[in-house]
């Protein structure tokens, strides 16, 4: 495997993830930095997360994307990685996702998850993505499968694009506007693991329904038609 480059950030919004920090943080990868953006977090997740070495962001404006944007306003890095904090996804697995964009073979990664168990991404999660994914596909023409938070891409291309969002359509529009844009964007099959507590979103209908809504109403904002390619 390469070598991680040293000028990488990882991005990982957090609402209270204090069982799941360790193991996370265990798993960035030699010289890169964790960002960790508690988004309000009341079980000690910050006073862990610096503990154990990582940078902390506050960001007290509740919502996925708030946290990742300010994430990205915080991060320094050439590369910007993002990765979920509640140990489903294992951040070692960004490291080709990173010598991809370094060599400059694609300018946004992402991860489609693959579950491990079926209690890992509950029906309804996975019906809402399939859902979302085939929207994508019909506004865009990008053939992706899954709209997942594993990705990776250069900081300041990626603040050009202009987000506004600040909710659970954050994933979402940062594809969507990379594809107008015309940026390579390749997925790659990565293993989805079983999160550690509760879950804010997947794990409830209520949770997935507003994700859907969120992310619903970012592709009926899209342009028909996307310059950037998937493979």
């Amino acid at each position: 495997m390469t070598s991680p480059p040293r000028d990488v950030d990882v991005v990982l919004p957090c609402l209270n993830e204090a069982e799941a920090l360790p193991w996370v943080l265990a798993r960035i990868p030699d010289g890169w930095r964790a960002l960790v953006v508690d988004n309000g977090s009341i079980d000690g997740s910050a006073e862990i997360a610096r503990a154990l070495g990582a940078t902390v962001v506050h960001e007290p404006r509740r919502g996925f994307g708030a946290a990742c944007h300010a994430g990205l306003a915080a991060a320094g890095a050439d590369i910007v990685c993002f990765c979920d904090c509640d140990a489903s996804l294992d951040p070692a697995l960004l490291v080709p996702f990173v010598d991809e964009i370094r060599s400059g073979e694609a300018d946004l990664v992402l991860g489609r998850r693959r579950p491990r168990t079926w209690s890992a991404w509950p029906a309804h999660a996975r019906a809402g993505n399939l859902a979302l994914a085939r929207m994508l596909r019909r506004r865009t023409g990008l053939r992706l499968h899954d709209l997942g938070p594993l990705r990776a891409a250069r900081r300041d291309p990626l603040l050009t694009l202009g987000f506004t969002d600040r909710r659970s359509g954050y994933p979402l529009r940062m594809v969507v506007r990379a594809a107008a844009a015309g940026w390579r964007i390749v997925e790659h099959d990565v293993p989805y693991l079983p999160r550690t507590g509760a879950s804010k979103v997947t794990g409830t209908w209520r949770g997935t329904w507003q994700a859907v809504r969120d992310m619903s109403r970012v592709l009926h904002e899209a342009p028909t038609h996307a310059g950037g390619t998937a493979r």
